[in-house]
């Protein structure tokens, strides 16, 4: 499926749902959202980190850490992800340091939890969100398992959001589904 089917499959299916809580509600169709709006609904937020992962590892070709003649079979890339990004003075007398690698995995938090409020709707692009959402966790994986920059901690905690990505979304929007079928059920008997 092209990129523009997905979005008009998107398209679609939001208009769907407009039209059935007005056929619903009684209420007029006042647009309320932008095809940005379905675009964000749409597409799973965790893509951004591993986009941003992806850009780094890909080209980054490092070499082999030697250590006392020994070469240790390490990712190339894990010395980048280890460089202190930000380092903040504390009231002890140390200096805190943030890695390159601590801050992108924060980042991914941040979106996990807009992930997990997005999943609490019920609608067609919801499962088409699931669906994408599943995809990327097999490519995360997949590179997790075959390419050397990849092989990386920050890389797996990552891969682990994606997963639960999938896990969440598939159990809040089935239990949020249920309890709306459960309620249906107890008005119109």
């Amino acid at each position: 499926m092209s990129l523009r089917g997905i979005f008009g499959a998107a398209a679609i299916a939001r208009a769907e749902d407009r039209k059935k809580r007005q056929a619903r509600s009684g209420v007029p169709n006042i647009r309320r959202g932008s095809n940005m709006r379905v675009l964000l609904g749409v597409f799973p937020l965790l893509i951004i980190p591993v986009a941003i992962y992806n850009l780094i590892a890909l080209p980054y070709g490092g070499g082999s850490e030697q250590v006392d003649g020994v070469i240790n079979n390490v990712a190339p890339i894990i010395a980048m992800l280890q460089k202190p990004m930000l380092t903040f003075p504390m009231i002890s007398g140390v200096n805190w340091a943030i890695t390159n690698g601590e801050m992108l995995i924060l980042f991914s938090i941040g979106l996990l939890f807009m992930e997990i409020l997005k999943s609490t709707s019920t609608g067609t692009a919801t499962i088409i969100n699931h669906a994408i959402s599943m995809i990327l966790f097999i490519v995360c994986l997949v590179e997790f398992l075959l390419l050397p920059n990849f092989a990386t901690s920050v890389f797996f905690i990552i891969t682990i959001m994606t997963l639960l990505d999938v896990l969440a979304g598939v159990v809040v929007t089935i239990v949020s589904a249920r309890r709306d079928f459960g309620v249906g059920e107890g008005f119109g008997a």
